[in-house]
């Protein structure tokens, strides 16, 4: 039987593959301003410095949009929580704490040009927007809540460690890329989509180092590294789950495009997976094949609810395409 290794073990294993990515990282990093990103011309006071305060009217993003840039929004808000995991389960030395440091000071970014546009440009009620954060934050970022809520097993995770860790943050900054780039594209206008697709770029560069990391792990531990990859994306919730109105926000997400079942599938995991070459891998134990027999299963299965997902998207946006074609003809 082959023994697993421990966090140490990896750590060690794997931080000369650490230095070679952080080294490749800020080779391909390009610097840049959130300042750059805001258009200040559209700022005014609010009511407490003699301005007005903030109105529905005065947004010039869609309901969808709003949701979306919310969502966004204190998804990166929470980025003390993510720093926490990540330093814990990583390390603050060597080239590990190098990046920690790195990734940590650029996600910081993407909050500060957001929040900066979105007040500026009064694209959603900054006090609600602040309410939300101060909840979000508070609760913080708990990967065994987030489980739970999620409807997944506790049990399922069998060791919350580095794997895990890496494995899930592959996937996560992934799919937040895929999130940003397609709420710039909802948010018809040019600036905020400029902001969004650079964000988007970071989250890339973001995941390759991670997924790296875990295809190096994956080559040192084969079976150990593959429970991990298939334990996360069983149970994957993205970073927001838990937020005020991420429900509501995620339906009209997935439902207008910006953030689906089928992208997670086929623009997040799938994508990963061939990277890693794992159903075509021959170094897998007998343990190894049944894990990845069982994973193959479950994507089977995410393929169908793809299905159903979309039928049913499909009849509600009929549904609503009719009630606005009756109210025009009422009208």
């Amino acid at each position: 039987m082959v023994r697993n290794l421990t966090q140490l073990e990896l750590l060690m294993e794997l931080e000369p593959v650490a230095a070679q990515n952080v080294d490749r990282h800020l080779s391909m990093a390009k610097d840049w301003h959130p300042h750059d990103y805001v258009p200040w011309d559209n700022g005014r006071n609010f009511a407490a410095m003699g301005g007005q305060d903030w109105d529905l009217e005065q947004s010039g993003l869609s309901e969808v949009a709003r949701a979306a840039m919310i969502t966004n929004l204190l998804t990166e808000d929470n980025l003390p929580s993510y720093h926490r995991e990540i330093a814990e389960n990583f390390s603050q030395d060597g080239a590990w704490g190098t990046w920690v440091g790195r990734w940590t000071a650029e996600e910081n970014r993407h909050g500060i040009a957001i929040r900066d546009y979105l007040v500026v440009t009064r694209a959603v009620d900054p006090v609600a927007l602040e309410r939300a954060r101060m909840i979000h934050m508070t609760q913080g970022y708990n990967p065994v809540k987030l489980i739970r809520d999620g409807g997944g097993d506790i049990g399922l995770v069998t060791d919350r460690g580095f794997l895990h860790s890496v494995a899930y943050v592959t996937f996560q900054e992934l799919a937040t890329r895929v999130s940003h780039r397609n709420t710039g594209r909802v948010c018809n206008d040019p600036i905020a989509d400029r902001m969004l697709q650079r964000i988007a770029l970071d989250e890339n560069l973001h995941m390759i180092f991670y997924r790296n990391l875990c295809g190096a792990a994956l080559e040192m531990a084969p079976d150990q590294t593959l429970e991990a990859i298939s334990e996360i994306i069983r149970i994957f919730q993205m970073p927001g789950w838990g937020m005020p109105d991420f429900r509501r926000n995620g339906v009209l997400m997935a439902k207008h495009g910006v953030y689906d079942l089928r992208q997670h599938l086929e623009e997040v995991v799938m994508p990963v997976l061939r990277k890693w070459n794992v159903f075509e891998r021959n170094d897998f134990s007998s343990r190894g094949d049944r894990l990845r027999n069982e994973l193959g299963e479950f994507l089977d299965k995410l393929q169908a609810d793809c299905v159903r997902f979309e039928e049913q998207r499909d009849r509600a946006l009929a549904r609503e395409a009719r009630k606005r074609e009756l109210v025009h003809t009422e009208a």
